[in-house]
C-alpha cells in the first residue's frame, strides 16, 4: 500500500509562509497527478489548492494563485507546496493526494494542520 506522510505544517502569523512536504513510499513517477487539499474548519468538503502532473505541469485555485507553488522532486519522491502571503482563511488541514488513474487508484496522506493567526 502506498504511504503518503506530510510534513510542514504548523503555526504562522498572517503574511508569513510554510513549506509542506508529502514524502511518497513509492516513486512519484507512478503517478499520474499529484495534490494538495485542503479541509477547512467546520467544512466537510476536501477543496483542492494545488495539482502537479507527472510532466510537471501546475494548476492552481484561484484563491491561491500567485501566493502558493507546488513543485515535485522525483530523486525524493517528494512533492512540496510553498505556500508565501499566508492567510487567516488559509487555515486548514492540507492532504496530500496522488492519483494512478491506470489502476483506478487515489490514495491519500493523514493530513498536517496549517493555522494562520496573529
Amino acid at each position: 500500500q502506498v504511504q503518503l506522510v506530510e510534513s510542514g505544517g504548523g503555526l504562522v502569523q498572517p503574511g508569513g509562509s510554510l513549506r509542506l512536504s508529502c514524502a511518497a513510499s513509492i516513486s512519484i513517477s507512478s503517478f499520474n497527478a499529484m495534490g494538495w487539499y485542503r479541509q477547512a474548519p467546520g467544512k466537510q468538503q476536501r477543496m483542492l489548492v494545488a495539482a502537479i502532473s507527472s510532466s510537471g505541469s501546475g494548476t492552481y485555485a484561484d484563491s491561491v494563485k500567485g501566493r502558493f507553488t507546488i513543485s515535485r522532486d522525483n530523486a525524493k519522491n517528494t512533492v512540496y507546496l510553498q505556500m508565501s502571503s499566508l492567510k487567516p482563511e488559509d487555515t486548514a488541514v492540507y492532504y496530500c493526494r496522488a492519483d494512478r488513474s491506470y489502476l483506478g487508484r487515489t490514495d491519500w496522506g493523514q493530513g498536517t494542520q496549517v493555522t494562520v493567526s496573529s
